[in-house]
């Protein structure tokens, strides 16, 4: 299919399915696909019309047989920065403690500019394969390490300007920003037009690291994303306290909180106040299914985990709660596993949280969704939009996600790209076992 596309300015892709909720226009189908043919044209997607449709056209066209066509995919959550230590930072306890204190220990001995360049770079090359488009990454950013890792950050987002959108997050405990340095690194953020972020704990002093993080957004008009209550303890609420926040600052930035794990373990008449709050705040839910299924419930001496570690995602959305689905780590202490393919999230996504009874909209959750809380005009399909695409040999969901869909093809402005992965053995000589 790649070699077919190649170096064409004007085509028809014929015989296609599209879900209707990527489409800008939903009049082309009211089931969950639409049967179409789409023109592209100079990088952009000149016509959607319905499949067979009168058409005349000297302009080639290649049959996709009703396999699906995707927008791009929109990664709201990852921590690149962190990404492919595993071999020289193994976790071999699993536990959430025990990553904590792995990654520390992987920062303090080999966090300098060219390691976090480096797989901070392989990171993107396997996302940009697998057909994303664009990527937030929150970075550790204590004691000195922002400079370090905001300057790999900016020189991989200046050379991948034209591939990726890239986005960055600080990611400090809150009561860092009580600190001189806290607010260097709020000056940092705004640099680099990045999102005010970080880690919250239930403590006493909760309100008052909430507080001066919200004062410093709103001095530098910056965004907010927070890791919140990524535990099965039912009595961390920081995702109820961020709302409280928001509204008593009257915060207008757009907040995105991640995880949100102990949602799902409270009482069911505790989870709807916070809910409603979030509802309230215009907050967004980014749920991080892999990695918590990975950490959550994991016990020292061998135990069958009791849940999945997922937050309420059908309960929020069903609230009109943006709600997105993201990678999170890769290949580190956090998650041992993963390949940057937010094809991959979705297909386990459905299957540990239901996503499937109907399908319904949920391919939104890694494609228009995180790109609107992102603030980027990406992520559906629509006639003047660009052809950034990804094409699936696939019919049916059924189909999707039973196979890894490796053969999947992927347009940038309607031209197909090299979808070849990185050899790991490109990162050898920065992995000295532990």
């Amino acid at each position: 299919m790649k070699n077919e596309l190649k170096g064409l300015e004007h085509y028809w892709l014929i015989n296609a399915h599209i879900p209707v909720a990527l489409l800008v226009t939903h009049d082309l189908g009211d089931g969950e696909f639409a049967f179409v043919d789409l023109e592209i044209k100079e990088g952009a997607i000149a016509q959607i019309i319905p499949a067979g449709a009168v058409h005349s056209s000297e302009a080639p066209s290649l049959d996709l047989k009703r396999g699906q066509v995707w927008s791009c995919f929109v990664d709201l959550h990852t921590h690149l920065d962190k990404g492919h230590i595993w071999e020289r930072s193994p976790n071999l306890h699993g536990t959430f403690e025990n990553a904590l204190q792995t990654v520390q220990s992987d920062c303090k001995k080999n966090w300098q500019f060219e390691d976090v360049y480096r797989r901070m770079e392989f990171g993107l090359k396997c996302s940009y394969a697998h057909g994303t488009q664009a990527i937030r990454t929150h970075i550790d950013s204590a004691d000195g390490q922002a400079e370090i890792s905001l300057k790999a950050f900016k020189a991989l987002q200046q050379e991948w300007i034209d591939r990726l959108t890239l986005q960055a997050v600080s990611l400090v405990s809150l009561d860092y920003f009580l600190t001189s340095e806290g607010e260097k690194l709020a000056d940092q953020m705004a640099e680099v037009n990045g999102i005010l972020g970080g880690v919250l704990w239930m403590s006493d002093d909760v309100n008052t690291h909430l507080d001066r993080t919200f004062e410093l957004a709103k001095e530098r008009h910056l965004n907010l994303d927070f890791h919140t209550d990524e535990s099965g303890n039912p009595n961390d609420i920081t995702l109820r306290l961020v709302a409280e926040a928001a509204l008593r600052h009257q915060f207008t930035g757009q907040i995105v909180c991640g995880h949100c794990c102990s949602l799902a373990v409270q009482a069911p008449e505790e989870a709807i106040k916070t809910i409603a709050l979030v509802k309230q705040a215009h907050i967004g839910v980014v749920s991080l299914p892999l990695c918590n299924l990975y950490l959550q419930d994991r016990q020292p001496s061998p135990r069958t985990p009791r849940w999945r570690g997922v937050t309420l995602l059908h309960e929020l959305k069903q609230e009109g709660i943006a709600v997105a689905i993201a990678s999170d780590n890769c290949r580190d202490p956090f998650y041992g596993f993963g390949d940057h393919d937010l094809h991959e999230v979705f297909t386990q996504a459905v299957r540990i949280a239901h996503l499937d009874a109907p399908y319904g909209d949920w391919c939104r959750t890694v494609t228009t969704t995180p790109a609107d809380l992102m603030g980027l005009p990406i992520g559906r399909i629509g006639v003047g939009l660009p052809a950034d695409l990804v094409l699936f040999k696939a019919r049916y969901y059924s189909e999707l996600l039973a196979r890894p869909q490796h053969d999947r093809t992927v347009l940038r402005s309607g031209q197909p790209i090299d979808t070849e992965l990185p050899e790991y053995a490109e990162l050898d000589d920065l992995m000295p076992r532990a």
